[in-house]
């Protein structure tokens, strides 16, 4: 989006330069005429500032209409994601996060309760580390630890850990769940993890979200906390073709 300052001073000098008069003046007279109408009229600039941010919020949202509609099959049916709730479920939720991220794990406590309501729903993960190096890390060892029959278990210790997770608590966990850590380490450095996370880089980006968490949930997306009630309701509206 545009600076709101850059975005006022070329609006109001469309206006102006649109006007057949302002064809002949000089650069100098015609900022001149900017400066004035903004003094004068601040209201109308501001109009057009709503009617700029409303256009490129539309657009926006078309665009991740489309990356939805596009990206679909790699959203809800890729075979490198983890599935948490019921794998034949009738819809899916589609959620991105972090596990430096604390509001990622108050979601988590959501979508505990939605699983827990709701027998129905198939939960995919996908593993989106844009908290530094110990989140990707955190990243790596939980796909990793699907070779060990272990992604539920690790992924539910990663995320009720207290404190910021780094490399030593991360294998301490996977210590105390009795994984393998050398091999978890070996793992963590498979292709299958790179693609993963490589994935849900281009699909947050497709879909415009710039932070964790995020959900999809059938054509709605919605980036940020999403309590239970609200996501069962969105799952009830896909359920209704909403």
């Amino acid at each position: 989006m545009r600076p709101l300052t850059l975005t006022m001073t070329a609006t109001a000098l469309a206006l102006l330069t649109a006007l057949p008069a302002a064809a002949d003046r000089s650069d100098a007279e015609i900022k001149a005429l900017v400066l004035e109408a903004i003094r004068e009229n601040p209201e109308i600039v501001m109009e057009a500032v709503g009617l700029i941010q409303a256009e490129e919020a539309e657009a926006a949202a078309a665009a991740a209409q489309a990356a939805l509609d596009d990206g679909r099959g790699a959203l809800e049916a890729d075979p490198n994601a983890p599935v948490l709730g019921n794998p034949d479920g009738d819809v899916t939720v589609v959620e991105f996060f972090d596990y430096n991220c604390p509001y990622c794990r108050r979601a988590g406590d959501e979508v505990k309760q939605v699983l827990a309501l709701d027998e129905d729903v198939r939960v995919v993960m996908r593993e989106w580390p844009i908290l530094g190096e110990a989140s990707v890390f955190a990243a790596r060892a939980a796909l990793a630890a699907r070779e060990q029959d272990a992604y539920d278990r690790m992924h539910e210790a990663l995320m009720s850990a207290p404190g910021r997770l780094d490399e030593d608590s991360v294998m301490r966990i996977a210590a105390e769940l009795e994984l393998d850590t050398d091999r978890l380490r070996s793992d963590m450095e498979g292709e299958a993890v790179q693609a993963h996370i490589d994935q849900s880089m281009r699909l947050a980006q497709s879909l415009g979200f710039s932070g964790t968490p995020s959900f999809v949930i059938g054509d709605q997306t919605a980036p940020g906390l999403v309590e239970a009630a609200q996501m069962l309701d969105m799952i009830d509206a896909v359920r209704d073709g909403g």
